[in-house]
């Protein structure tokens, strides 16, 4: 069944049944060691991921999100003894603000002090954010030194283990360089220095984008009709250097690659405007069916939650009815979802232009 036009399209339409046991808790003995639904022809074939460099042609242009994911995630206790939980959404550059999600019995008050991890004090400013959901408090110290010596790695919600040493290794890309991240770009967990390597040996070509994941991608889509939700804003940067590497790519025939849903959302933010242009501002950008790609030909994504913005946005990708065939043939063969999950590569769909 196809489900109606765009417009009225609602989060049921996005809506699957997955059994618990396919989520998975812990990631892979190995990174590249993980599955990979290879969906780039009619019928989907199942892979592993080290397999990608033979589905790509030198040439092709892979771009990764160079983010790195701090650890945003702190416990304190307010001036009045009640606990928190917190979760950093957003270290404000230049100061010792930030921006915050704050769980307690009752929320902490303009000018009260939290003390986190029974190390530092901080001092709360008040609410903010676009709906005023946030918390916004001034640190003792570097909001990044701070964390990085009292946080802890910032879990998914659907990860029930407490975070550990190897989680510390391994929600990490890589290649992370750019601090602010509280989620991982997780398709690109996939890639070890060794599959690197051997893709730069057949010629396909690397570049990299900066977006700093919110803990907004976790949010549930809390209206039915999709043109009433408001998507979370997020921080991001393309630099010269890819614009020029993607200009190249086109030039000679080669296919662009997002690695992960935040590479796609910076570079088509990047393009709305019909041209791809370098720099670095905020997107709130909401990629639903109907969508007009201007800059990516292909997809490396893992699994995502049932109703969730990024079904959304590979159902734009690569086709509704495409998309709910692939995740149906993922579950019957046992593929592990969500962020320590499996892959898949996808080809956009027909009839999106190209810059």
């Amino acid at each position: 069944m196809h489900p109606p036009a765009t417009p009225a399209y609602t989060v049921a339409d996005f809506d699957f049944d997955l059994p618990p046991e396919l989520i998975a808790q812990h990631p892979a003995a190995e990174r590249s060691a993980s599955r990979l639904l290879d969906a780039t022809d009619v019928a989907p074939v199942d892979r592993v991921f080290r397999e990608l460099p033979g589905l790509l042609q030198p040439g092709d242009l892979l771009v990764f999100n160079n983010t790195r994911v701090i650890k945003a995630r702190l416990y304190g206790i307010k001036s009045t003894g009640g606990s928190v939980e917190a979760l950093v959404e957003r270290v404000l550059p230049g100061t010792h603000e930030v921006w915050m999600h704050l769980r307690a019995s009752k929320s902490p008050k303009p000018g009260s002090r939290v003390r986190f991890a029974n190390a530092f004090d901080a001092e709360v400013l008040g609410r903010c954010g676009p709906d005023g959901g946030l918390f916004h408090l001034r640190f003792a110290g570097d909001p990044l030194a701070l964390l990085e010596a009292h946080g802890h790695v910032p879990l998914p919600p659907y990860i029930e283990h407490a975070d550990d040493a190897d989680d510390e290794r391994r929600y990490q890309t890589v290649f992370a360089q750019e601090p602010g991240a509280v989620a991982a770009p997780t398709a690109a967990l996939h890639f070890d220095a060794a599959l690197l390597a051997e893709l730069a040996g057949r010629g396909v070509q690397q570049a990299h984008v900066t977006l700093h994941v919110g803990a907004g991608t976790f949010q549930p889509v809390r209206v039915e009709r999709l043109t009433e939700h408001k998507m979370h804003s997020e921080w991001f940067d393309v630099p010269t250097a890819t614009v020029d590497a993607i200009t190249a790519c086109r030039a000679r025939g080669g296919h662009v690659v997002a690695v992960g849903t935040t590479t796609l959302r910076a570079l088509e933010s990047a393009a709305v405007s019909g041209m791809l242009q370098a720099g670095a501002r905020e997107t709130d950008i909401f990629i639903t069916p109907g969508f007009e790609f201007r800059v990516v030909d292909r997809l490396v994504t893992n699994f995502h939650l049932p109703r969730s913005t990024l079904m959304m946005l590979v159902s734009a990708f690569a086709g509704y009815d495409r998309i709910m065939t692939l995740y149906r043939h993922a579950i019957a063969r046992r593929y592990r979802f969500f962020s320590y999950g499996d892959a898949m590569l996808l080809q956009r769909q027909t009839g999106s232009t190209s810059c």
